[in-house]
């Protein structure tokens, strides 16, 4: 909670390197790399009648909602939306939890605020759920980019005359100690991006991608982090022969010097993997 309690405006960086952001229709959250924009900034609100409860309101003066319908059918995890309810209810309160230097969000109810990796159309979504796998997906860097003097005066009840059109993004200057979360990017010194592809049952590469850094050095590391990503066990990470277009197991070291890589993960189940 003391990351909120001085800050009047914030951004949300997931574990996947990307912010929590407000799509353009209103409705809709997801995850991107800008954090300069102004669909990153989020205005925190506090619940007078809790001390551990803040609301998030986006740059469209909407507020960040916990719905009670599915991401996808049959799947785990709900959605996440934009809304501006004609009263305050519960589904727009957040409990900020602090596991080390990250928060975790939770809903009213016990779910998780969860940013989820993968390929589309898990990849960039936002959902609410109580993880059993990919833990991290539900811890956030909290970045303070308005500092309030007295948060407690903050408005909690929207506006029924609320004009989104009028809204404004003012990004001030952060704490000193703050400098160095408000620097955008990575070096080679972070880690390399991984961009992969998956191959279905019957060997057919996908065309979706999905993407992250990988802070590690080993192949190991590499195919444990795929399986996160992926939520699959018992993968082949590949690349793919430039002259012949075959699938060869990554199996000694990777490229030096943090080199970006594409590589192909190759489910135990494929007919690919039999070629092994």
């Amino acid at each position: 909670m003391e990351y909120f309690l001085r800050a009047k405006a914030v951004r949300l960086r997931s574990h996947h390197h990307k912010y929590l952001s407000a799509d353009e229709d209103g409705e809709y959250v997801s995850q991107d790399r800008q954090g300069t924009v102004k669909n990153a900034r989020w205005t925190v609100e506090f619940d007078s009648d809790y001390d551990n409860v803040i609301r998030l309101k986006s740059y469209y003066g909407r507020y960040l909602t916990a719905s009670e319908d599915p991401h996808l059918l049959g799947a785990t995890g709900q959605k996440v939306i934009q809304s501006l309810p004609r009263k305050i209810d519960s589904s727009v309160d957040w409990e900020p939890v602090q596991e080390g230097s990250k928060v975790r969000l939770k809903t009213r109810y016990g779910n998780y605020l969860r940013a989820n990796g993968g390929v589309p159309p898990w990849r960039n979504s936002i959902t609410h759920d109580i993880p059993h796998r990919h833990h991290n997906w539900i811890l956030w860097d909290v970045e303070v980019v308005e500092i309030n003097l007295d948060p407690r005066q903050q408005k909690s009840d929207p506006d029924p005359d609320l004009d989104l059109s009028s809204s404004s993004f003012h990004l001030t200057s952060a704490p000193t100690h703050l400098a160095s979360d408000l620097t955008f990017g990575f070096s080679k010194s972070d880690g390399r991006m991984i961009y992969y592809k998956l191959a279905d049952d019957d060997g057919v590469v996908v065309d979706a991608e999905g993407s992250f850094l990988f802070k590690g050095k080993t192949v190991q590391e590499l195919t444990q982090n795929l399986e996160e990503e992926t939520e699959l066990e018992g993968i082949t990470v590949c690349s793919r022969n430039p002259l012949n277009g075959k699938l060869y197991p990554l199996r000694l070291a990777l490229p030096p010097n943090n080199t970006t890589m594409h590589v192909i993960v190759v489910p135990a189940t494929s007919k690919a993997a039999k070629d092994f």
